[in-house]
């Protein structure tokens, strides 16, 4: 994402909230909170012109802005601004994986060791934050991602409310659950959602404290949570249990690419969905950290001939 100056009038405004600490893994703050991203123009996401990485969040107690430096690769520094600036840095360090462990990963392969060697700061995030996480998961379901990530973007620049603080120019925090179940239907429509997709949404809106409160449960039990709400399968609780419940484990069992991707990346041939779960067996409880190597290394292969997701325009319904 290119670069963007902060607020000029904002630039030396002291954060509400601040905290240094040690991660206890090496940590690279760039990889690990680009799988929290969802499309290179994310209003929720942004880079300083001085590199500091900065996320906004919906926390219980309001909104908040963070901003993340680092030295070396272990320091991390967090400072926040807003109502819930405090309650992000208290959440900020496992936002950057702090509880993720990946001392029991055995690559088992040469790709995955050089990957694993070359980049060892990446992790897990946990967010907490089960919202945040499913409804973009959602809008991502049956259509590629650039149409996903346009219509994330539209909804949240125009329902969600400005980054408190200093924030590069134009972040936005995501509407309150309130603010999206306000949103006229024309407007989704608009935003190219179709009605499937927006009912869906509004459902998890109705259950959101229910949800939310999944985080306090085990990895396993908020995935099977998640999946007894109407229109949330496997492939959608992956996505989320990812970045909201920072499990290494999740495998997004019905992405459109996937199993072709593992597939010639780490076997040399094409895989169904059911020939990738069991390929992949031998690396749980890391089988997203696997995923995870693989983009971040670059060696991630597609198929060169298949079939291909096409763009459909829910406007024209």
């Amino acid at each position: 994402m290119a670069a963007s100056p902060p607020h000029p009038d904002k630039s030396a405004q002291r954060p509400d909230a601040s905290s240094t600490w040690e991660a206890p893994f090496a940590t690279s703050l760039a990889l690990t909170l680009s799988s929290l991203r969802h499309g290179a123009f994310d209003p929720t996401h942004g880079v300083a012109a001085d590199g500091a990485l900065w996320r906004t969040s919906l926390t219980n107690d309001g909104p908040a802005s963070l901003r993340f430096t680092q030295t070396g690769l272990h320091t991390i520094r967090c400072e926040s601004w807003g109502l819930g600036a405090h309650a992000a840095v208290d959440a900020a360090p496992e936002m950057v994986g702090a509880l993720d462990d990946p001392s029991s990963f055995l690559p088992g392969d040469a790709r995955l060791s050089d990957a694993h060697r070359r980049w060892p700061g990446l992790r897990i995030p946990r967010t907490g934050r089960v919202l945040e996480s499913l409804i973009p998961a959602v809008l991502e379901q049956k259509v590629i991602s650039v149409q996903a990530t346009a219509s994330w973007r539209r909804l949240v620049n125009a329902y969600g409310t400005p980054a408190p603080g200093p924030a590069p120019l134009n972040m936005r925090v995501v509407p309150s659950t309130r603010a999206w179940q306000l949103i006229p239907s024309w407007e989704w429509h608009k935003a190219g959602v179709d009605p499937r997709r927006a009912g869906i949404v509004q459902v998890c809106l109705g259950l959101a404290r229910q949800l939310e409160a999944a985080t306090l449960l085990s990895t396993a039990d908020a995935s099977a949570r998640l999946r007894v709400v109407p229109g949330i399968g496997a492939w959608t609780a992956a996505e989320v249990a990812q970045r909201a419940f920072g499990d290494a484990d999740a495998l997004a069992v019905g992405d459109f690419h996937l199993a072709g991707i593992i597939g010639h990346s780490l076997f040399g041939r094409p895989l169904t969905d059911e020939q990738m779960v069991e390929a992949m067996e031998k690396w749980r409880p890391h089988r997203y950290r696997v995923v995870r190597l693989l983009e971040a290394s670059g060696t991630a292969q597609k198929p060169r001939h298949g079939p291909k997701m096409s763009f459909v325009d829910h406007r024209r319904h």
